[in-house]
């Protein structure tokens, strides 16, 4: 059993350190908030506000943040990471960040003699709860192999899809594909709705053939009931679709859908409903139409 740093308790950090301390490991959790802190330490772990304490006593580091700039801030520079992180120890981030960000730290932890890999993950709340994430790993085989035990105990369906930054870049993908469907089904609901159809036997009709999807299946009650409870806020998909159009020019790809997906998140989150569930996406879509299905 290993002695890990994980940096970030937020909505999924804390259920993902949770599952470490269960699968046996020794977990300093380090956090600024002091209520995920103690959740952690009822939960078996420990806890601090001091980065550098928990590095230093850790094999592995994982870190569970918002963005580029925060992974950024807490990897590099004399008070990072890097700084103080014991020769060949193990870097896990799974935030999800820009593919460039991630290319970028994996370089300069090479420099400092550590494994490191980018994993984002899927699966929202609910999957960090029950250790039933998907990760994307980008990195080294050798780090990916190192990894492969924490990662069992985080999700269940784990991949490594290539070099440094591949994950991160499977990650915004997956983020188009879920905004996407997200933008779909509630374009259905709004038209179902303009002729009186009853909206829930339809969603169960829709998600039993082959416009079936785990939207569908996990968010639609929600969505009818206009309860965004956020498993994964919208502000956060915003970033991250922000990222992905970022990285396509980059490549010189061109995805014309995606910008139009980008664009709606971008709107609903400007209309005030970033802290929502991102299925809250439905909001934006009834305001084109100027009808509420409920």
């Amino acid at each position: 059993m290993s002695t890990i740093a994980f940096i970030g308790l937020g909505v999924m950090g804390l259920p993902m350190a949770t599952n470490l301390v269960a699968a046996g490991h020794r977990v300093i959790g380090v956090n600024r908030g002091a209520v995920p802190r103690d959740a952690l330490e009822q939960a078996g772990g420990e806890s601090t506000v001091v980065l550098a304490q928990a590095v230093r006593e850790a094999d592995v580091i994982i870190t569970m943040l918002p963005d580029s700039p925060d992974v950024e801030g807490v990897m590099l520079g004399d008070g990072g990471i890097l700084a103080f992180a014991r020769k060949n120890s193990l870097v896990i981030d799974m935030s999800s960040i820009a593919p460039a960000s991630a290319i970028h730290l994996s370089a300069a932890a090479a420099d400092r003699g550590l494994a490191i890999v980018d994993a984002p993950v899927s699966g929202g709340e609910s999957g960090a709860i029950a250790g039933k994430l998907s990760i994307m790993v980008g990195g080294e085989p050798e780090a990916f192999g190192r990894a492969e035990p924490y990662f069992a105990a985080l999700g269940t369906t784990v991949r490594h899809v290539g070099p440094a930054g591949a994950g991160q870049t499977v990650k915004a993908a997956n983020q188009l594909l879920v905004a996407g469907i997200i933008g779909l089904v509630s374009e259905a609901l709004v038209f179902l709705d303009a002729y009186s159809v009853d909206l829930e036997t339809a969603a169960s009709v829709l998600a039993g053939g082959l416009a079936g999807n785990r939207i569908l299946d996990q968010k639609v009650q929600g969505m009818l009931a206009h309860e965004f409870v956020p498993g994964f806020r919208l502000e956060l998909h915003h970033k991250d679709l922000g990222n992905l159009m970022d990285a396509a020019r980059s490549a010189g790809v061109t995805l014309p859908v995606s910008a139009v997906v980008a664009q709606l998140v971008g709107a609903a989150n400007a209309r005030g409903n970033g802290s929502l569930d991102h299925s809250a996406l439905l909001l934006e879509l009834e305001g084109l139409s100027a009808r509420t299905i409920a």
